[in-house]
C-alpha cells in the first residue's frame, strides 16, 4: 500500500472521533444525540445504513490518516442534507435506495478541448484513489470529520482539458424525479429549482485541497452521501460540496449556484467558511461537531487558511460571501 507525504493540513488526533464505534452496534447508544433516543431508532438507522451493501475500495492510505480515530460512520451516513430526497436530515438514508448509481455517466461541456461523456468506471480508470481526512463544516453550524476516498478535482477536469477561456467550472446533480422524489415538486411552494447547481472559480477548482469523493470509510459512498461521485471543498460550507454529479461545464461567466438563486441575500457564490461573517440565521463563530454537546470556535477557511487564503487576498470577504 502506498504512503503519501503528510501535508501541512493534517489534522491532530484530538480533532477526530473513534472509528471503532461504527463497527460495534452496542456502541451506537453512546454516540452523542443517539444516546437520547430509543434503541428502536438506532436499529432503524442501522437498517437504513445496511440496506445497500457498499463495495470496498482499493486506495492509497495517506500518512495523515493513519492511527487517527474517525468520526463515526453512523453519524456521517445518517445525518445528511440531501434535499433531492427530503429536507429532513434523517430521511435521505431511508429513501436513497431509489438512487441508481450504475450505470452513471458524467458529461463535460463548455470551454474545453475534449467535450465528452464518460462513465464513472472509465473515469476511475484514469485516476489513483487516495484517502483524505477533511473537516466538513455546514453553514447551519454543525461539523464533522470524515475520511473521504477519491482523487484531486484537477484530475477530473484534466480529462476535459479546459481552454484559456474557462474562468469557472459548474457542476450539476443528476436530474431524475424517479430517483429523487423532491425533484418532482416543481417550483411551487418554495421548492428548489432543480437540478442542483454549484460552481467554483478555476483557481479554486485546481487547488490541491479540492477533491472528488467516490468513497468513505474504506468503501464506496453511501447513496445518501452523494454516490457515485461528489465534490469535497473543505474550506467552504458543505452546500458547495455538490452530490451525485453528472454534469461538468467550463464557463466564462460566474455560474449561479442554486442557493444563490433561491435566496441571494443569504447565500453568495463563494461560501468560504468565515467565523467573522454570520449567516442571517446562523452564527458562524462557533460550531458543534456531530456527537458532541460542546461548541468549538470555527477556524478561518475551516482550518485551511494556509492553503487557500492567497486566492482571496484582495477580496472583501464580507461582500463576496
Amino acid at each position: 500500500m502506498n504512503i503519501l507525504r503528510k501535508p501541512a493540513w493534517q489534522l491532530s488526533e484530538n480533532e477526530v472521533t473513534n472509528e471503532e464505534l461504527f463497527h460495534k452496534r452496542r456502541e451506537f447508544l453512546k454516540l452523542g444525540a443517539a444516546a437520547l433516543v430509543s434503541s428502536s431508532v438506532v436499529v432503524e438507522k442501522l437498517s437504513a445504513m445496511e440496506a445497500t451493501p457498499r463495495t470496498p475500495l482499493s486506495f492509497a492510505k495517506t500518512s495523515y490518516g493513519e492511527g487517527l480515530e474517525l468520526n463515526s460512520f453512523e453519524q456521517a451516513s445518517t445525518y445528511n442534507n440531501f434535499y433531492e430526497f427530503s429536507t429532513s436530515k434523517e430521511k435521505p438514508a431511508k429513501m436513497a435506495h431509489t438512487l441508481i448509481t450504475s450505470p452513471w455517466d458524467v458529461g463535460f461541456y463548455g470551454e474545453c478541448e475534449n467535450s465528452t461523456i464518460l462513465g464513472v468506471e472509465d473515469i476511475l480508470k484514469q485516476v489513483t484513489l487516495e484517502e483524505r481526512i477533511y473537516r466538513f463544516r455546514c453553514v447551519e453550524g454543525w461539523s464533522m470529520v470524515v475520511p473521504w476516498i477519491g482523487f484531486p478535482l484537477k484530475k477530473l477536469l484534466d480529462i476535459a482539458k479546459p481552454n484559456s477561456k474557462a474562468k469557472y467550472v459548474a457542476f450539476k446533480t443528476k436530474y431524475d424525479p424517479q430517483m429523487f422524489p423532491d425533484q418532482s415538486r416543481g417550483l411551487m411552494f418554495g421548492a428548489i429549482p432543480y437540478p442542483y447547481v454549484e460552481g467554483l472559480r478555476m483557481d479554486e477548482a485546481l487547488n490541491e485541497l479540492a477533491f472528488v469523493a467516490v468513497g468513505m470509510y474504506g468503501k464506496e459512498l453511501p447513496k445518501q452521501n452523494g454516490a457515485p461521485l461528489r465534490l469535497i471543498v473543505p474550506w467552504k460550507y458543505g452546500f458547495k460540496s455538490i452530490k451525485s454529479i453528472d454534469y461538468v461545464e467550463f464557463t466564462i461567466k460566474e455560474p449561479k449556484n442554486t442557493w444563490q438563486v433561491v435566496n441571494p441575500v443569504e447565500y453568495g457564490f463563494y461560501a468560504n467558511v468565515n467565523p467573522t461573517v454570520d449567516h442571517p440565521r446562523w452564527s458562524q463563530a462557533k460550531e458543534r461537531k456531530l456527537g458532541s454537546f460542546l461548541k468549538t470556535k470555527t477556524l478561518m477557511f475551516n482550518g485551511y487558511e494556509k492553503e487557500v487564503a492567497y486566492m482571496y487576498k484582495d477580496m472583501d470577504l464580507k461582500r463576496y460571501f
